[in-house]
């Protein structure tokens, strides 16, 4: 180890402050990432973030993390990081994520999503990182028949940002068989919420930052179609908080120190479905504001209803879900209230 990589800790206890450990979370700064971060910090780890910033903000990253600016496919970058902390593990989040534009640009997804975790897990092998956590998405398994989704659900993606995160999966899990690294992904539903105002996710375009900001303006929230073989027409989702997402994390570099989890994909979610007119209705609610969504025509890449199963989760991390979409709703709107009185 180089002297004085390690970062000064937290003091206090923890489910996991048995795991004195340096992790290196890629996408740190990001919306998820901060969260994630956070808890590893409140849990004792020490973090070092590595973000480009393209989407991320370093406001975003705790005080008592270090940010190392740099890409993955920056060789340079990847070097210096490598070569400058004692990593025992990786948390990878960083990727492109949006759907529309990833069938409109799909070298640029297949280069970012998948070479880029090339590189670094080449990298984790020759600096002998133990452990290796991967940011999966619910969009793996595409537009599966059934109410509950769980991990043995073919996987059969309908969009090309769900094709990387599988080959993610596979690279993932591979490089770890072969290499003696411990992997696990995070198969993540559809997440909202946030932590703080400082932590919100602000510029996304997943349903609830959209729709806010369309209330917020007086504007009807839009929905990408009414005519899907649902109750209500719209697409049902599972909405998870951002801080059960980050929990999850904690819990899964827990399993994977402990020797209980490997080389598994497990689904991060509810269990509970909430269809895109249910959930508009909550933030409807959450903010004083009736006013009407207007439908548009559906987008291309959208699966009906996907709702996970969430058994595998509890029984190997021992971790569930506490919160439910009006926390979600009501922490991003109290949020954006607090932004704009700052």
């Amino acid at each position: 180890m180089i002297e004085g990589t390690r970062l000064a800790r937290h003091t206090g206890t923890s489910a996991c402050n048995n795991l004195p450990m340096l992790w290196l979370v890629t996408g740190g700064a990001g919306y998820i990432g901060a969260h994630v971060v956070d808890r590893l910090r409140d849990a004792n780890h020490e973090v070092v973030v590595m973000d480009d910033l393209s989407t991320g903000a370093k406001e975003r990253v705790s005080s008592d993390a270090r940010l190392e600016v740099g890409s993955l496919l920056d060789e340079a970058a990847m070097t210096r990081i490598f070569n400058t902390y004692d990593i025992d593990g990786v948390v990878h989040l960083a990727a492109k994520k949006r759907v529309d534009e990833s069938i409109s640009a799909p070298l640029l997804y297949f280069q970012e999503n998948v070479e880029g975790l090339r590189l670094l897990l080449d990298r984790c092998v020759h600096s002998n990182v133990k452990y290796f956590l991967f940011s999966s998405s619910a969009s793996v398994y595409g537009a599966p028949e059934g109410v509950a989704i769980d991990e043995r659900t073919v996987c059969e993606p309908v969009n090309v940002y769900g094709r990387t995160k599988l080959v993610g999966e596979w690279l993932t899990h591979d490089v770890g068989a072969a290499h003696g690294i411990r992997t696990l992904a995070l198969r993540y539903f559809n997440v909202a919420g946030t932590a703080s105002a400082a932590l919100a996710d602000t510029e996304g375009e997943n349903l609830v930052p959209r729709t806010l900001r369309a209330l917020a303006r007086n504007e009807s929230p839009t929905i990408f179609g009414d005519d899907y073989p649902t109750a209500d027409g719209t697409c049902v989702r599972d909405y998870i908080h951002v801080t059960d997402v980050a929990d999850a994390h904690v819990s899964a570099a827990e399993a994977l120190v402990n020797g209980r989890a490997g080389r598994s994909s497990l689904n991060i979610g509810t269990g509970r479905g909430v269809s895109v007119r249910e959930l508009i209705d909550v933030a409807r609610s959450v903010t004083g504001r009736s006013i009407e969504p207007i439908i548009t025509p559906r987008r291309q890449g959208d699966p009906p209803a996907v709702v996970a199963a969430v058994d595998s989760a509890r029984e190997m991390l021992g971790w569930k879900a506490k919160l439910d979409v009006a926390d979600m709703v009501e922490s991003a709107w109290l949020a954006h209230l607090g932004r704009a009185a700052g």
